[in-house]
Order: C-alpha cells, then sequence, then structure tokens
C-alpha cells in the first residue's frame, strides 16, 4: 500500500482507521482473571509459647505469582515436583498491575530470516555486568519460553504464515520485541493461572513470607522452611504459620516500595530483605531503570512507546496555573524536540549519555527539574506540540528522517496527536479510560518515576542463590545488568522459571527425602514469635509510617537518576543509623495484624542500605554515570548542554570501561553489609554438542 505524506483532518482520519471492536479491546484490558480458591487450612499444628502454629509441607515452596513464579510452579508441577504458592496478594504484584502502550516481551525473533542467539546474547550482556552465558541462555530459552506461553493460551499476534509480529523497543538492535498490548505480564499471568489450576497445584492466597529458616546439612547450610503470615489464620494472633520446604524459589519481584517517585504497584515489598537476612547474596544493586510514567497517587503506568511516539504536546502547569512549554528551554528546534520526544518511546530508561547532544534522555532531565521546581507536567494528546523558536510552527513534513518513516510504515500521518494514537494503539487509549482518564478529552499527568530494579539476588545459570536449596527467579534475581532491551525482563523470568523447576528436579533424583529437625522449626518460630510480641507490646519505638516516609524520601532524593558523591555517602550514613534505630528500639504496631508491616519495613530499610552501600563503594572507587543514573561532580567530563537553561550542575563522570566487568556482590553478615566485586565472563564461547554424544548425559540428569 502506497502510504501519503498528506496530513487528513481528525475527521477524515477517523474514517479511514482499521477500528477495532470494543469487545476485542476489552479482551485485552478488561478480561477477568481467574478464580483461585486457596487450600484447606493445615490440620498439622505445632505448640509454641502458648500458640498455635499451623505447619504446612512441600517438597518446593514458591513465595510470589507473579508471571516468573508462576512459570516456575507450572514447571514443577509438570515434572512431579509437589508445589506449593504462598502469595501476599493474587494479581496484585507488578506482573498484573504494571506495564506500558504496549508492553513489550522481548524474545528471538521468529520472523522473517529468524535469528542468531550469538549476536542476541551480546546485544543482551553489551552493557556490562552481566555474563555472556546468562544471557546465551536467556536467548537460546526464549524459544520454549514463548511456545509455552502460545501453547497457554498467550493472544500474541502473529501474520498468517504464523510469524510473530515484531518492533524495536529501547537497547535493541534487531527489532525482537513483541506484545499483546497494554496488559502483556497479566495476560502472562492469567494463562499460566489457568494452566496451574488444570494441574491441581496447591496455592495459598493472603501469604507473606517473613523469615527463611536454614539448617546444616553436611556442614553447609540450607533452607529448610518459611515463616509467614496468613491473613486468613485465626489460630493465633499473628497468623503466623510455618512452611517446610526442601528447596524454596524466590519469585516477589523488586523492592517497588523503596522510591516515593514510583511506578510500581503499591505493597510491592520484593524479597531482597528475607534474602539479605538470611545471608543471601544480592549483585548490581546499583543498577535500576528510571523514566516517565504516571503518578503513583492515580494510575502508575509506563509512558513508553506509542504514548510518546505520537508526539502530543508536553507542558507544565504552576502554581499560578499558568502552562509552560518548558521542553523549549532545553531543545534548539521545534523537529529537535519533537523527533526526541518520539524517541522516548523506544529509549523509554533514562541513561547519561542521552542527556548528551540534545537527545532523548535531556527531555527526562527536564521533566525531572520541572518536578523538583513544584509543577505538574502533563501530555496533551489534543494538540501539537508548540513551537521552540516563534515561526517554527509544529509539521509532520519536518521531522527526522528515522521519526517520519515510523510514522510513514505505521500510516499514522494524522494532524492530531490522538488520531495518530488511535491509529497506532487504540489499547493504550482504553487502558487509562479504564482507569479514569479518557486521554482523548484531557491531558495526562506524568513524572520521572523508579520502574525496574536491574540488580537482585545473585544466581548462577541455574538460578541457584549460595543458599543451598534456595533460588530466586523475575525481578528478585539479579541477572539483568546494567542496560537491557525492554522486556527481556519478561523473558528472562519465563527462561529461568523453566530452569530452576529443572535444576530442583534433577537434584532431587540425586539424593534421598530429607528429614527435617522439629527442634530448628520450634526455634526460627519462638525467634519471630519474640519478634512480633515487641513490635506489639512496645509503647517506644518507630511506626512503619516513620519509616516508610525516611526510607522512600532518602531514596528518591539522592538515589534517582541524578547523584553526587557526597549526597550519596550523607544518604547511606542516615540509612545506617536508621537500620540501628529500629535494630535497638524495633518497631511499635496498633494491633497484631499490622505486624507484618513491621517485619516488611525493617526489611525494606535492610534493602535501602544496601543499594546505597553500594552505590557508595562504586562512586567512591571511580564509578561513572551510565544507564541507571547520572553521577554528578565538578570533576566530570561530559555535560549535558539546553537551548536557553545551565546545566553546568549536572557535568558527570564517564562510566569507566572496568566497571563493566564485574558484578557489585552485597552481604548482610554479622551486623553490618559487605561488599565485594565478581568479574563477569563475556566469553563468546559455545561449543556444539553432538547429539549422540549429549543424548546419554540428558537421559541420566533428567533420571
Amino acid at each position: 500500500m502506497k502510504v501519503s505524506n498528506k496530513t487528513s483532518s481528525p475527521n477524515e482520519s477517523q474514517k479511514s482507521f482499521a477500528t477495532v471492536p470494543q469487545e476485542i479491546l476489552d479482551k485485552l484490558t478488561r478480561f477477568e482473571m481467574p478464580a483461585v480458591r486457596g487450600i484447606d487450612p493445615s490440620g498439622e499444628t505445632i505448640e509454641v509459647t502458648g500458640r498455635t502454629i499451623p505447619v504446612y509441607r512441600c517438597e518446593a515452596l514458591v513465595l510470589g505469582s507473579g508471571a516468573a513464579g508462576m512459570r516456575a510452579v507450572v514447571e514443577l508441577k509438570r515434572r512431579g515436583v509437589d508445589v506449593l504458592v504462598a502469595s501476599t496478594g493474587l494479581f496484585a504484584g507488578t506482573s498484573a498491575c504494571s506495564g506500558s502502550d504496549k508492553q513489550t516481551l522481548y524474545t528471538a525473533s521468529t520472523d522473517y530470516k529468524g535469528d542468531n542467539f550469538i549476536q542476541y546474547a551480546e546485544g543482551l550482556c553489551s552493557g556490562g555486568a552481566m555474563n555472556f552465558s546468562t544471557a546465551y541462555i536467556e536467548a537460546v530459552g526464549s524459544i520454549d519460553a514463548i511456545g509455552g506461553l502460545q501453547y497457554m493460551g498467550l493472544p500474541l499476534p502473529h501474520d498468517d504464515r504464523g510469524a510473530i509480529l515484531r518492533y524495536q523497543t529501547d537497547h535493541d538492535e534487531a527489532g525482537r520485541a513483541t506484545s499483546c498490548g497494554p496488559r502483556t505480564s497479566k495476560l502472562m499471568v492469567k494463562v499460566l493461572f489457568e494452566e496451574a489450576l488444570t494441574l491441581g497445584v496447591r496455592i495459598l492466597p493472603s501469604c507473606s513470607g517473613i523469615r527463611i529458616v536454614k539448617e546444616t546439612v553436611e556442614g553447609k547450610e540450607r533452607v529448610c522452611g518459611v515463616i509467614a503470615l496468613h491473613r486468613e489464620e485465626d489460630r493465633n494472633e499473628y497468623g503466623l504459620v510455618y512452611i517446610q520446604c526442601e528447596d524454596l524459589v524466590i519469585a516477589t519481584g523488586g523492592p517497588g516500595e523503596l522510591y516515593r517517585d514510583s511506578v510500581y504497584p503499591h505493597h510491592c515489598h520484593g524479597g531482597l530483605g528475607i534474602a539479605l537476612e538470611a545471608g543471601i547474596e544480592l549483585c548490581n544493586l546499583t543498577e535500576s531503570q528510571f523514566g516517565i510514567g504516571t503518578p503513583r497517587t492515580k494510575f502508575p503506568w509506563n509512558l513508553s512507546g506509542t504514548y510518546v511516539q505520537v508526539m502530543p504536546r508536553v507542558y507544565s502547569v504552576g502554581e499560578d496555573g499558568e502552562e509552560i512549554n518548558f521542553l523549549k528551554r532545553y531543545y534548539r528546534t521545534t523537529r529537535e524536540m519533537v523527533s526526541n520526544t518520539f524517541r522516548k518511546g523506544y529509549q523509554w530508561p533514562f541513561h547519561s549519555q542521552r542527556m548528551l547532544d540534545y537527545r532523548s534522555s535531556l527531555f527526562d532531565l527536564a521533566v525531572f527539574l520541572e518536578c523538583q521546581a513544584g509543577r505538574k507536567v502533563y501530555l496533551d494528546f489534543l494538540r501539537n506540540p508548540e513551537p521552540v523558536n516563534e515561526g517554527e510552527e509544529f509539521s509532520l513534513d519536518n521531522l527526522d528522517p528515522d521519526v517520519r518513516a515510523y510514522l510513514e510504515n505505521n500510516e499514522a500521518l494524522y494532524d492530531l496527536p490522538i488520531d495518530r494514537l488511535r491509529r497506532m494503539n487504540p489499547l493504550a487509549i482504553e487502558l487509562y479510560k479504564m482507569h479514569g482518564t479518557d486521554v482523548s478529552k484531557e491531558p495526562l499527568e506524568f513524572a520521572m518515576n523508579n520502574q525496574h530494579m536491574n540488580g537482585g539476588i545473585l544466581i548462577d545459570d541455574w538460578g541457584r542463590t549460595n543458599l543451598n536449596g534456595c533460588y530466586a527467579v523475575g525481578e528478585a534475581a539479579g541477572t539483568h545488568g546494567v542496560t537491557r532491551p525492554g522486556g527481556s525482563a519478561l523473558n528472562a523470568g519465563q527462561v529461568f522459571g523453566k530452569r530452576v523447576a529443572v535444576a530442583i528436579k534433577r537434584a532431587k533424583n540425586n539424593h534421598n527425602d530429607r528429614s527435617f529437625d522439629p527442634a530448628m522449626m520450634e526455634k526460627a518460630v519462638t525467634d519471630a514469635l519474640s519478634d512480633a510480641d515487641s513490635y506489639t507490646h512496645e509503647d517506644t519505638g518507630l511506626t512503619t509510617k516513620e519509616v516508610k516516609t525516611e526510607v522512600q524520601a532518602r531514596m528518591s532524593d539522592y538515589a534517582g537518576i541524578i547523584c553526587s558523591e557526597p549526597e550519596v555517602n550523607a544518604a547511606l550514613e542516615a540509612a545506617r543509623e536508621l537500620r540501628r534505630k529500629i535494630e535497638a528500639e524495633g518497631f511499635q504496631v496498633r494491633s497484631a495484624s499490622m505486624v507484618g508491616n513491621a517485619f516488611r519495613w525493617k526489611h525494606m530499610a535492610y534493602v535501602s542500605e544496601a543499594v546505597l552501600t553500594a552505590l557508595d563503594h562504586y562512586i567512591a572507587n571511580g564509578g561513572g554515570s551510565r544507564g541507571a543514573r547520572a553521577i554528578c561532580s565538578d570533576d566530570g567530563t561530559q555535560c549535558p548542554e539546553a537551548h536557553s537553561e545551565d546545566l553546568s550542575r549536572f557535568r558527570f563522570i564517564e562510566e569507566q570501561p572496568k566497571d563493566k566487568q564485574e558484578k557489585l556482590v552485597v552481604s548482610y553478615e554479622n551486623g553490618s553489609f559487605k561488599i565485594s566485586a565478581l568479574p563477569v565472563d563475556l566469553t563468546p564461547e559455545v561449543e556444539r554438542e553432538f547429539f549422540e554424544k549429549g543424548w546419554g548425559p540428558y537421559l541420566i540428569k533428567e533420571g
């Protein structure tokens, strides 16, 4: 089809849209999640300090019920492992409640000429702090991961030859991205739950793990259970239960509550704190993703992809109500401003280097500074961008070639942003409409937010942690390196969900049934009850609200996209002081039902200190600016420039090549945080395994 260069009026464009029926839009946005019936209360109990404590038993326990955790659950159950899921809130985590314009799943491409796994892996680990072997596993495993999801019913779009439709996302040189709309990960959770229910998986909803229990087996510490709080349990005042397990999979997502300015759903605490407390090592905590999104006070959502590729008017509003075209202070021409607004679509995460040369992260810095100045920032889809210079009106005929070509290829050369959005992604409009904002009638407020933790629990290529019997998958696992293609985290969770299931099954094939020491269980429960009693009986101590406010403010103000050595160091000292105060004074909570918040915010205080410990160490040792943050200093060698704004205070230190070659590992030992460097292996060596040579060993491993 020949694409006209002429724009059309809104009325004409409305007629030419390939209108998607409302019932189809609803299937991809307003769909129902499966009804889940939790298992019956356990009939087995123990008596500890006069309290009745229910005991649940399983071979493998999965903490968390997002896309990664449920993939592990399904794969474990298929392999005959007795698996139990414990979830704080079904369909309430990031997988079910987060996304973007067309939330991305990044896998090896199956369209046109296919893909090259070596190149895919090299792209994944090119940002640094990631082993090539991990990247290669994610590349090869993506084929099985996506095939399994399709088999379970995930409605990924494909052409009539069966090739999945693809597009380019951030840090993606090959166009490996695909999507089934803004709710891709929620649809993944839906089909995985339906499969789990079909398989008869046991599920314990409203249940949060608060402490990992370990025992020594043959001279090594090993998981033997988890202490949890179950909101539906009434046989003791806290709802405390003990879950005995041979293996544990931490799939609790990222620490979404760590930042005040966050696009995570509320109450996403993650599992890094419970891991630290158990002596489990974390890595790459300096690496996160920050980007534009709608505020947490409303409907938190990432504003990547078509939300900005349609080039809406961007403006801020001060206390006097005046609308300000603030981007004209940063970009030199209208063409430069709107083309880089467009590029935020596939360069969504902030990156220090893209602040230079008037590129797309200068947009991020401008939004960040407007919010710091107390002004609210909006996207207006009903009007085109205002000019930077007088007489330089916005025109679809005056765009950078890549921007113009994208709109032509998608037949989206319409007069208004809302019509361009309706043409390219009607689901993006539908999503906000179902959450109370109709972007076809009103502007959309947005800000700079924390969105994803690229670091997390240190795992090997089978998902194993340094604690025997403990695994991690999804955002809880620190596999993502410094930068990564958008949507690769969803793929990593699926790939490692299967790999931990294989690893657990193979381990079971090689050892006899374990016996557990009842005294270890009783001691662990006694200690947890003692802490819970202290939180509810003390008249002194911190409130969880005080800790939450302090942690979130400190992380957003001093560990966001703009950092400096003095501020990070001061923030670390304040975080240490908070932890010491928590350990000395404890918490005070109003009722036994609130004791879970005390455990969670103790863990979040630990995670905050761990992140700041890593960041302070990184900066003090010459670490420079990269994907997550700009490390600002008068000694910096690079400085962003703006059309009419002095940005000299944002002069920053460049990333050092040596820092790409290691992971920073953090652990909590003997009352303090320890940090070390772990070299990464980027050697792209993949040996071909011949069939007859590899077949026998495979059969033996699989049993």
